[in-house]
């Protein structure tokens, strides 16, 4: 699924979502605009929880907010049931100012502050990836004298080596991610927190990368975890009552990129964690999966208006667009490719062309070498796939001003999120504006 489900061409060759014209949607908010498909978020979210349903049904499916995040989104999300994983104080603050159920909260990261964790427990987050020994000390001294306390889960290193991007790779060795088995800092958290009053042991939790298509590398990861609770049951006399291998599963980006398959995601996954409990002896823990990028990626389009369009004979044509690097820095990151369509009509002819952004770095460049309908000065470039890492990565350079969201749904077009002002990006200052001199 490249484009969101909804996705038509009406008989003016308007490109339209959810019964709505991108290219009207572009003249009313200007661009750069990110707009979501309602409907391909509520099928995604039913179709997790139906896969895994039927593979193992003592399955959590918990939203990875790092994604996307916003207020519409969480209401969403809380609505079909899913929980929610957040990495950081502001995903947290977010989420409680959303309303969104805090015991549904997962708190992730690899190197919390203090001040983060005594705010999630503050709040009462339902559980706490450790990810760390220096997070056991943490934690120790905040829950020290609690009657609250708090679930964790520890977060270990599979070292399992997924196929994508290595900067997508997360339980590998040689990562910044988890407590290593091998060296024994993975089981000597487990003894240090089954010690500590206030901090409950729920499980384990590991996290191979993302972006992969391959159910091996996941299956693999639910393999480890049994195995290394099998080895802590042996030393410590704890069972798991939680499994989590993570999410991390990949959407389309291109046409030629494999058409993911959720069923055989959930196959693999349910079957590994059947496996692992009647291998080890163990009654069924609770199986957590973490999908986030495979909610959201496939509902949003991104919309620009092209500008200047510069041909350099034999070597390249260069279409330059209103957004780029500020709002989507996934390409210049780690190389990610995208596809777009011409919003606005319908066109038999097709050219070769690199799509650039329009901030001041040669690497700002969105989609390089693609063949696609001819486009001309002043058409609305549509590119999907791009509801997840780019909006939450998005930034000011150049002192760029973020998109404006909209929802689309059963015709109708909700504004979520404005487009910044030039007064957003001052006021954090607080340097005094001195008088304009006359």
């Amino acid at each position: 699924m490249l484009w969101p489900v909804t996705t038509d061409r009406t008989s003016t060759g308007h490109l339209a979502i959810g019964g709505v014209s991108l290219p009207a949607l572009a003249d009313e908010f200007g661009t750069p605009l990110y707009v979501y498909d309602a409907e391909t978020i509520r099928q995604q979210c039913a179709r997790y929880q139906s896969a895994f349903a039927e593979r193992y049904p003592r399955t959590r499916v918990v939203y990875a907010g790092k994604a996307y995040l916003a207020t519409w989104l969480l209401e969403m999300i809380a609505d079909a049931g899913l929980g929610l994983d957040v990495v950081s104080g502001g995903e947290l603050v977010l989420a409680a100012r959303a309303g969104f159920p805090l015991d549904r909260v997962v708190f992730h990261g690899n190197n919390k502050t203090e001040d983060e964790l005594r705010l999630a427990l503050s709040l009462g987050v339902g559980e706490i990836v450790i990810d760390n020994l220096y997070e056991v000390d943490l934690l120790e001294r905040l829950v020290s004298g609690s009657t609250a306390g708090v679930d964790v889960l520890i977060r270990v290193n599979p070292g399992i080596d997924a196929h994508t991007h290595d900067y997508r790779k997360t339980g590998i060795v040689d990562s910044k991610f988890g407590l290593l088995i091998g060296t024994g800092d993975a089981a000597r958290a487990v003894e240090r927190v089954l010690r500590i009053p206030g901090l409950r042991l729920q499980g384990y939790h590991a996290h191979v990368g993302s972006q992969i298509f391959e159910t091996e590398p996941f299956a693999a990861a639910v393999d480890v975890l049994f195995d290394f609770a099998a080895e802590m049951r042996s030393r410590f006399a704890y069972s798991p009552r939680q499994i989590s291998p993570g999410g991390g599963y990949g959407i389309q980006y291109e046409q030629e990129d494999p058409d993911p398959h959720l069923d055989a995601y959930a196959r693999a996954v349910g079957e590994a964690a059947t496996r692992g409990a009647v291998r080890h002896g163990f009654d069924a823990p609770l199986l957590t999966v973490e999908p986030g990028r495979s909610i959201v990626g496939p509902a949003g389009v991104a919309l620009y208006r092209v500008g200047a369009i510069k041909d350099i004979p034999g070597v390249r044509r260069y279409v330059c667009v209103d957004g780029g690097m500020a709002d989507n820095i996934r390409p210049a990151l780690y190389g990610a490719r995208y596809e777009a369509e011409l919003a606005n009509r319908a066109s038999g002819s097709r050219a070769a062309v690199t799509i650039a952004g329009k901030y001041c770095e040669s690497g700002d460049v969105l989609i390089r070498d693609t063949v696609m309908s001819e486009p001309h000065s002043g058409d609305v470039l549509a590119v999907p796939a791009t509801g997840a890492y780019c909006l939450a990565m998005s930034s000011n350079y150049n002192l760029a001003l973020r998109p404006p969201v909209l929802v689309l749904d059963r015709g109708d077009a909700r504004l979520v999120q404005r487009r910044e002002r030039y007064e957003d990006l001052l006021a954090r200052d607080v340097v005094p504006v001195r008088a304009p001199v006359e």
